[in-house]
């Protein structure tokens, strides 16, 4: 899996997974936190009901920080409409 931290070491490589700079990601990313926190809030479930016990019990989700979350989604969005597209070809 990409790290953050390795990766915002190598410009061209995180310029070519996720089509922006290494600058560019930093200044989306507090938007994308607030969205994040807004649309997750800690205080609810996943389903959006109200918490019975604590936030924080339970598996630890393997993107843990913001950074890890919103290059996921970029490399995610950048690469999951070639596979579309190769599905798509006539003739299969």
């Amino acid at each position: 899996m990409f790290r953050y931290e390795e990766l915002k070491a190598q410009p061209r490589k995180f310029l070519s997974l996720t089509s922006l700079t290494v600058a560019e990601f930093e200044d989306l990313l507090p938007a994308f936190e607030k969205a994040y926190l807004k649309r997750y809030p800690a205080s609810k479930t996943k389903t959006g009901k109200a918490r019975k016990r604590k936030a924080g019990a339970g598996r630890k989700g393997s993107l843990e920080s913001i950074e890890q979350k919103l290059l996921f989604a970029l490399v995610y969005q950048k690469t999951y409409p070639l596979q579309s597209v190769a599905w798509a070809l006539p003739g299969d």
